[in-house]
Formats: structure tokens, sequence, C-alpha cells
């Protein structure tokens, strides 16, 4: 079976809808955006695939090209991206998956987007306790040439109720906990793309694992799902 490849055909299409984001345009052209959709689709659902061989992938959701335009300045009609998440099974697993491809932008991520407040608070509330072993996850060395620094939206100085001065201040104050890998449109196209995206996706497991026993315990390292 031939491997799942993004094609030139695809950035291309996005580059031209770039130039032309309006219903008219597009609807001329929505033959051709189905089929390009439906190669990608299968690009996206073969990362799945090969993702299930190191961790349980719930869901592939594909997002659609149509943009929410109700609370936005921009009106244009379309996203100019293909993009999909991959969620992971289960309450005792924590943590998602984000495939975005675009024109000289494309990437991959992995972490935690938007903690509601009570997963946020003992997130920080671990880190003021007691950071090590995080740190020396997303220090090591291996782990810092694929995915770079932890990065996410931050208070200013630190959260309500937490010391400024705090030595693990640093991550106290984040309220995202991301890690983002950018890929050139070359290793896009590149007919190892989708081994490339599942490698980086399988290195994130110790931090996965770490921040899903977070999760799901307390402070004394009692589970919170019984």
């Amino acid at each position: 079976m031939a491997q799942a490849i993004i094609t030139k055909e695809v950035f291309d299409f996005l580059r031209t809808l770039e130039k032309n984001n309006n219903r008219e345009w597009f609807t001329e052209h929505k033959k051709q955006f189905k089929t390009l959709e439906s190669a990608v689709k299968e690009v996206f659902a073969t990362i799945s695939e090969k993702m299930k061989s190191h961790d349980e992938i719930e869901k592939l959701k594909v997002f659609r090209i149509y943009r929410d335009v109700r609370f936005s300045h921009d009106k244009t009609p379309y996203k100019i991206n293909f993009s999909a998440s991959m969620s992971r099974a289960g309450a005792h697993q924590r943590g998602g998956y984000y495939v975005h491809l675009q024109p000289n932008g494309s990437f991959i991520a992995a972490g935690f987007w938007n903690p509601n407040k009570e997963d946020l608070l003992r997130i920080r509330k671990e880190w003021e306790f007691d950071a090590e072993e995080l740190r020396k996850i997303i220090e090591n060395k291996d782990f810092k040439d694929v995915w770079g620094e932890l990065i996410g939206d931050e208070v200013k100085t630190a959260p309500k109720g937490f010391d400024r001065e705090h030595p693990n201040i640093d991550l106290i104050r984040k309220k995202q906990f991301l890690f983002v890998k950018n890929f050139t449109d070359k290793e896009v196209l590149s007919q190892h793309f989708t081994d490339r995206a599942n490698e980086a996706f399988k290195a994130i497991r110790p931090y996965f694992d770490l921040m899903s026993t977070v999760l799901t315990t307390n402070l004394n390292g009692e589970s919170l799902l019984n």
C-alpha cells in the first residue's frame, strides 16, 4: 500500500485560497478542495494509526476549513490550513496532539492547550511542591532536540496565592503547557513526514506520563479517579 503523503497541490491550493479567500472562488473550486481534503485526511489518519503503536488514541478530529467569523475582525470565510487533533483514550491519560499544515507555517504540537481551572490549579500546586521530575524530562537533551522549550501563555508575575519569588515560578505562572515542532514545506511534502510526526509524538510520552500522573492524583499521591 502506497504511503499517504501531502502533495505540492495541497500547498498550491492553500496559497491560492489565501489570495482568493471568498465564497465565489471557493464554490468554483470546491470539487478540487474536496479531492485534496480527502488526501489530507488520509495523511492525518495515517499519523493517528501509527501512533496507536505507542499510545491509545481515542479520536481523530479533522477541523473544517470554514472559519467562525462571528467574533472576529477578520471576516475571511476560510482557513488557509488543514489541521487535526488526536485525543488520548481514557480519563487516566491526559494531553492532546495537534497537526497543522500550512505553506511556510506547518507544525505539530502536543500538551495542554486550555486546562480547566481545577487542572490548572493542580498543575501549579504540583510545581509549587516539586518540579524536579518535570525539569529532568523537559531538559533532557534528546527530548529538547525534538521539542525544544516548553511554551504557552502565562501571567506576568504570579497567579493569586503563589509566591512570585518561588524557584519554580517560571512554571507556576504558565496557563498553557505546550511543545511545538515546526516543519518546512519540504519536510511536509516528504514521504517520511508521517513517520517523523509519529516519532516526535512518541518522544513526548515521558512528559505526558508525568502530567497524567499529576492530574489523576492529589498532592498525597492518592488517585482522583476512584
